[in-house]
């Protein structure tokens, strides 16, 4: 049995259940071969994920942990409440090194929207292709997996949002997915996640 847990904020809490991407996950991974375990909460920051890291990732001994941390990071800069990139980024490699001491495979996954827009007129584009770049080194330097949501997330809008729809296409708000937005991240997943049971 292979566990995996995944670890976020309110899109990975949603994912779990309904037609969430671990939901949709279940379905398509043979129950005998894998346990998936969502270990989302809405309004976390990657500072969150840390502070709970051992309750409700370690104790469960994963043999593989995804993260999907940042949206409310850079959401909450608004209400001042925000994480800069440089806290950003401790936090998350003091996360991922925890991690792979406890000798879990770790799956990084760079942000999707904040806003459904194309060409990168959305307010917050630039913090997320940033903190995007940032989960992309943090998984070269640890020679972990990194899914590349935000580029999937941003050709699937250049293509399908031809109003140039705030939200609507992939999310119900600009940010929390609908079923097609959860359907790729499961889509994404899915191959890496088959791969860990051979």
């Amino acid at each position: 049995m292979h566990t995996i847990v995944f670890f976020g904020d309110s899109i990975t809490q949603q994912g779990n259940s309904g037609n969430g991407f671990i939901a949709q996950l279940r379905q398509q991974l043979s129950a005998t071969d894998y346990q998936l375990i969502g270990a989302g909460i809405g309004g976390n920051k990657v500072y969150d994920l840390y502070l709970r890291l051992e309750r409700d990732v370690l104790l469960l001994e994963p043999d593989t942990t995804v993260i999907l941390i940042g949206i409310n990071d850079i959401w909450h800069k608004e209400k001042g409440i925000g994480v800069d990139i440089v806290k950003y980024e401790q936090f998350y490699r003091a996360i991922i090194e925890k991690l792979l001491q406890h000798q879990s495979k770790v799956i990084l996954c760079t942000l999707t929207v904040i806003g459904e827009r194309t060409n990168q007129s959305n307010p917050m584009d630039a913090d997320l292709e940033a903190y995007s770049q940032v989960v992309t080194t943090l998984a070269s330097d640890y020679q972990i997996t990194c899914v590349a949501l935000r580029q999937i997330f941003t050709q699937y809008l250049q293509i399908h949002n031809t109003t140039n729809a705030y939200k609507g296409i992939l999310t119900t708000d600009g940010v929390h997915l609908n079923t097609i937005g959860n359907t790729l991240v499961a889509t994404a997943l899915l191959p890496l996640l088959q791969q860990l049971s051979n």
